[in-house]
Formats: C-alpha cells, sequence, structure tokens
C-alpha cells in the first residue's frame, strides 16, 4: 500500500515507494543519464515539474529538451533566469510577463532606466553566474488574497493585476530560486544550472497586454539550449537569417519599399511586379485547369454586410471604417462577404456543384505598429482566396482536390512541409453537432491521404475547423501559409441555396482556402528561402548580355532582341567597366545567366556561357542556350 505503480510510455511499469519525486524515480529507476537532461514530464497527460511528488498510480512520460513541451519547461526557466539578473542590476524595476515562445524566450520589464544594448551583455553575464549558482527552482502555491498581498508588499502592480485577473478556482503558484520569485503556473526545470548555453539576442518595446493604451514596457529577447553546440548551431543559422533577411534584399534588389507615409503598406517596384506578376500567372494558370472561375469583388462594403457574415462581432478591432451617404462602411478584411454575393446573384443548380469561384482580393487590416514586419506582417495584402460552393456528399472529394493543388505549388517551389488539423475555438458560431462533422471530415481526408498531421486544439477559424500548411524553408524556419476552412456558417449567415434534385431548395457546403495565404508574405518567404537568388522562371532579369569592349555592343543587343523576341527577361549591360567588374554586379543582382560576347563569339554567332551558381560553362551557339533558358523557365526549375 505504501508504493505507487508507475506505468512508462514503453508499456514497462515500475513500482517505487508512494511520495517519490519525478526526479528521484528518473534517477533510480531509468537510469542512462536520463535524469541530467530530463526538463520535465506529463503524469497522466498533465505536464509537471520534476520535483511533483508521485502519490497515484499513473501514465508517466518524461521529457526533455527535444520534446517541444520540455523545451517550453526549458526556455520559460531561462526567462525566470533573465528577470532575476535584471532585478539584481537594476534595482526597482517591475516585472511583466516572461513566456517561452518558439525558438527562444521573451521578459517584459519596467524598469527605472532605458536599457540598451551594452546592458544585454551585462545582464547576460549576470544570468551566467545565477547558472553557476544551479539554484534550485521551489512551487509555493498561495491563496488568491496572500498572492496579491505578497506582490503588492513587492510593488509588483503588474503581477497583481494578473492574479485579479484570474478564475475564481484557479491554483495560484509561484516559483522561487534564491531570493527571486515570480508568479508562475509551470512547469520548470529542476534547478538553473541545467541551462548550459544562454544568450541575449535583442530589446524592443511591447505595450502590456498588448494594449496601445496600456504602458510600454520594454522586452529582452533571449534563447537558451542545454549544449554550447546548439547554441553555436542556432547563432550560425541567425547569422545567415540577417543575409537573407527580405527587408534587406528587397531594397538591395529594388524589388519594394517601406515608407513612413504608408506604414504597413508595402510599394513594389518594378522588378518586384515582375516576380509578383509570375506568381499570379502561375497561380492563374493552375487554378483555370483545376476548374476554378476567378471574380473580383469591391474594397469596402456596407457595414450591414459585416454584422451579417459575423466579422463585425468577431474582428471589428482589425478593421478600418469609413462613412459614405451617411451610412456606415467597411474597408474588406476578408473576402469572403464578396463571393456569397456573387454565388447569390443568380440561381445555383445542383449540376452547378462544385462551383469554385477564386479571387486575388486586396485586404486591409489594421495590425498594431509595433507587430509590423516588411512584407511578413502588414495592413493591406492580397489573398489569392478561393470559396467552393458545393453537396455534403462532395465535401471530402473537395478538400483532397485542394490538398492536391496547394502540394502541386509547394513542389514546384520546393518546400517541405507539415499539416495542422484546428479544431473548434472558444468564440465561435454553430453548435457542436455541426463542429463535429466538419472536424471529421477534414480528418478523414488526411488519414484516407495517409498524411500525418498534428491537432491544434482550438484554432479553427470562427465559423470552423482548418487545415493548415506550415512551410519549411531552408533555414528549417517554419511558416503557416496555406489552409483549407470548411464552413457551415456563412450559407446559412447569407441564406444561401440551391435547387436540388428534389426540385426543392437547400443549403449549400463551402470551403475557404488559399495557396500562396497572402502574396506579400509568399514574396518574402520565397525572398528569404532563396537569399533573393530566385530561380529562372522568377527571376526580375533572367539574362544579361556582357560585351567585352564597344565594338561588341551591336552583337551583344541582337543576342538580346533574340531572347526578347521569346518574352525572356534580358538586359544589355554595356558600360564601359572591366568584365570582372560586370560579372560581379550580375553576381550581386542575383541575375541567373551572363552570356559574355566578344571578338571569337560574334565570329561563331555565340556566347561564353556563365551559370549564377555554377560559374563559367563555356562556349554554346546563342540558339542553344536560348532553347536551354527557354526548357528551364517552362519547367520552372
Amino acid at each position: 500500500m505504501d508504493d505507487v505503480v508507475i506505468k512508462l510510455k514503453d508499456g514497462r511499469e515500475k513500482r517505487v515507494p508512494r511520495g517519490t519525486s519525478g526526479l528521484d524515480f528518473v534517477k533510480n529507476e531509468l537510469g542512462g543519464g536520463l535524469h541530467k537532461i530530463a526538463a520535465a514530464m506529463l503524469v497522466d497527460g498533465t505536464l509537471k515539474d520534476l520535483n511533483f511528488p508521485l502519490t497515484e498510480d499513473a501514465h508517466v512520460e518524461i521529457l526533455t529538451f527535444d520534446d517541444p513541451k520540455g523545451m517550453e519547461a526549458f526556455r520559460h526557466t531561462s526567462s525566470h533566469i533573465l528577470a532575476q539578473a535584471v532585478q539584481r542590476l537594476y534595482k526597482g524595476t517591475k516585472l511583466g510577463i516572461g513566456p517561452p515562445i518558439k525558438d527562444g524566450y521573451y521578459y517584459d520589464f519596467d524598469p527605472e532606466v532605458t536599457f540598451t544594448p551594452e546592458d544585454l551583455a551585462k545582464i547576460e553575464a549576470e544570468m551566467e553566474k545565477i547558472v553557476q549558482e544551479d539554484l534550485p527552482l521551489e512551487r509555493v502555491e498561495m491563496s488568491r488574497q496572500e498572492a496579491v498581498d505578497f506582490f503588492k508588499g513587492r510593488s509588483e502592480l503588474y503581477k497583481v493585476e494578473l492574479i485579479q485577473d484570474l478564475p475564481e478556482d484557479a491554483v495560484i503558484s509561484c516559483y522561487r530560486q534564491g531570493e527571486f520569485i515570480d508568479l508562475c503556473a509551470g512547469p520548470h526545470l529542476p534547478s538553473t544550472g541545467r541551462v548550459k548555453a544562454l544568450s541575449l539576442l535583442n530589446l524592443a518595446g511591447a505595450y502590456w497586454r498588448g494594449s496601445e493604451k496600456r504602458p510600454m514596457l520594454q522586452r529582452i529577447y533571449g534563447t537558451s539550449f542545454p549544449k554550447k553546440s546548439l547554441l553555436q548551431d542556432y547563432m550560425n543559422r541567425l547569422e545567415e537569417a540577417k543575409k537573407r533577411d527580405h527587408r534587406r534584399l528587397g531594397q538591395e534588389l529594388g524589388l519594394f519599399s517601406l515608407h513612413d507615409a504608408g506604414p504597413g503598406f508595402p510599394f513594389f517596384h518594378p522588378k518586384g511586379m515582375i516576380i509578383r506578376n509570375e506568381l499570379e500567372k502561375f497561380w492563374r494558370e493552375e487554378h483555370e485547369k483545376a476548374g476554378y472561375q476567378e471574380i473580383m469583388t469591391p474594397l469596402i462594403l456596407n457595414r450591414s454586410l459585416w454584422e451579417q457574415s459575423g466579422h463585425w462581432d468577431h474582428f471589428r478591432e482589425n478593421m478600418y471604417f469609413t462613412k459614405i451617404d451617411e451610412a456606415d462602411f467597411a474597408v474588406k478584411p476578408m473576402n469572403c462577404p464578396g463571393g456569397m454575393l456573387v454565388y447569390k446573384s443568380v440561381m445555383h443548380s445542383y449540376r452547378d456543384f462544385p462551383l469554385k469561384l477564386a479571387e486575388m482580393g486586396t485586404v486591409h487590416r489594421h495590425e498594431l505598429s509595433g507587430t509590423l514586419h516588411g512584407l511578413m506582417r502588414v495592413r493591406s495584402f492580397t489573398q489569392d482566396d478561393a470559396h467552393i460552393f458545393m453537396l455534403p456528399a462532395q465535401i471530402e472529394d473537395e478538400v483532397e482536390a485542394v490538398i492536391n493543388l496547394v502540394d502541386r505549388f509547394y513542389q514546384v517551389f520546393g518546400f517541405k512541409y507539415h499539416v495542422e488539423l484546428s479544431t473548434k475555438p472558444e468564440k465561435a458560431m454553430g453548435s457542436d453537432e455541426m463542429w463535429e462533422r466538419a472536424t471529421a471530415a477534414l480528418e478523414n481526408v488526411l488519414v484516407k491521404k495517409e498524411m500525418a498531421y498534428i491537432i491544434n486544439e482550438g484554432d479553427g477559424a470562427f465559423y470552423g475547423p482548418k487545415i493548415d500548411f506550415h512551410l519549411e524553408d531552408s533555414l528549417q524556419r517554419t511558416w503557416q501559409c496555406g489552409t483549407i476552412q470548411l464552413d457551415f456558417q456563412m450559407p446559412e449567415k447569407f441564406d444561401l441555396t440551391y435547387i436540388g434534385e428534389d426540385g426543392e431548395k437547400h443549403r449549400p457546403v463551402m470551403i475557404h482556402r488559399v495557396v500562396y495565404g497572402a502574396i506579400e508574405r509568399f514574396f518574402a518567404l520565397l525572398i528569404e528561402h532563396y537569399a533573393g537568388a530566385f530561380p529562372l522562371w522568377l527571376s526580375p532579369v533572367q539574362v544579361v548580355v556582357l560585351p567585352i569592349t564597344d565594338r561588341h555592343h551591336e552583337y551583344a543587343h541582337q543576342v538580346a532582341r533574340l531572347f526578347k523576341e521569346r518574352k525572356v527577361r534580358v538586359e544589355v549591360d554595356s558600360r564601359s567597366e572591366k568584365m570582372g567588374y560586370k560579372i560581379r554586379e550580375a553576381q550581386v543582382n542575383k541575375v541567373p545567366y551572363m552570356l559574355i560576347v566578344g571578338d571569337r563569339e560574334m565570329s561563331a554567332d555565340s556566347v561564353s556561357l556563365r551559370k549564377r551558381a555554377e560559374g563559367d560553362l563555356g562556349s554554346f551557339t546563342t540558339r542553344d542556350v536560348l532553347e536551354r533558358v527557354l526548357n528551364e523557365i517552362d519547367a520552372k526549375e
């Protein structure tokens, strides 16, 4: 009766004294040095500290840094080490929040000084000391009043506010390490000494609780790892990411610009428009093959439409408004209500289905100024939307067809991806039964196609569940782009009907879907994925002809005309510069093909061919190079 039975993930069972801590269990029963790298554990599916006592029979899974939840515990502890270091160095600093995030953690502070990049080095050194002290982390639970009094006594008014906003039945816990204590649900590492490698990355401003009406705090971002080699690998990837930053490359390559006159509203330059137009051309070709019809809907529509769609209740804070003839109008944040009106403009029969209406629709959403980031987060963007209206019996076939279409696009760009199935959110329209049916339909297709997927609980759209596609770029970063959203609600809201085989009116089902997501964001992703060196079919300048001297100019332009006649984007660099300089310039501008022409090439109707990634390839006839270029463009390689 004094023992409990612990069942492990691999099916083994261990009997240990009641009250044994998770850490002692790992040390004494599992061995192999696992106790040195364990970060947290799942006890009957609930995340716990390793110091948690095992008092009942339970299923236990030990989590390391390699597990996402173990990594969160590791980096959550790192954020507490950061906060402790800041309060040691800058007395009187008030604490905001400090969660783990993708690739690291942050902590928000309200200090009596303004932090500078130089301060980060001092704080990081103090964090190293705290790691060396190997302070144990102790969980302390308090009543609501005890917690309020405790943090009021420390003048931690942000913490008091957080406590007061907790549900009445919430367990209020704090974590202590040495002289430092913080309000926190946990879990955490057993001690600070487990954080073997850390680095502070940058500073930013952040409004308390994300509201522009609240105080501006100072946010410090950092990352941490259990090994110095992992930190070094990460820092190397960060350096590579800086070289690929789409904001820098966009300016250097003359693709787009951002201006104070329109924060969050990007300006596309001629070379950027070439890429954008190629993306849209490819999109239109593939959608026409797949049976879509293209539409266009207005930018501004009456407020009543947004009330009818549910956006007024669920999305109003992200919308822009105007008045026309004393009536309220809104700039569209989404394309779907316009698509509903196009559908309603004529009566449909079941024979029309599936009806696929696609739109390259520009939308506007109000984003906080602090969240804007190049083309990745903007206030005006174009979604490659489509709305598919169908019979209930067609749902799974149409979802599968969209998945196949999305896969075709991502293969062309060389992206790996994974999918997530997002379920009913807290604020949602529709019955539980409807949500269960819709979610099951999406899941059935994923199972049928044998696609691995992650369940993303509570992250569906307010009108239906969805499948999201997360792309992996060349730096192993992931980006959510494509989505398939199954919707039983909009047809109800807009009273959409069709005439069935029985001659009666019925309600269609619909899918909302995008492939690129937002053209602007996808453009930014491509810049960073390719480091600005776009594949030939997307490159703004595909070929540059480089005459060696002035007497070769006429022949260079003759070669260029041959390429232009076949719609190849070609330029002639006729500047009086040395050939080495011209070649370097073409390399800097990421031009895929360089054709060098001199006396030998003039006499043989040939060119000396250089390729961006391969260097000098030798001499070829001009027509052979033209065919090579055209074949590569057609293949989208």
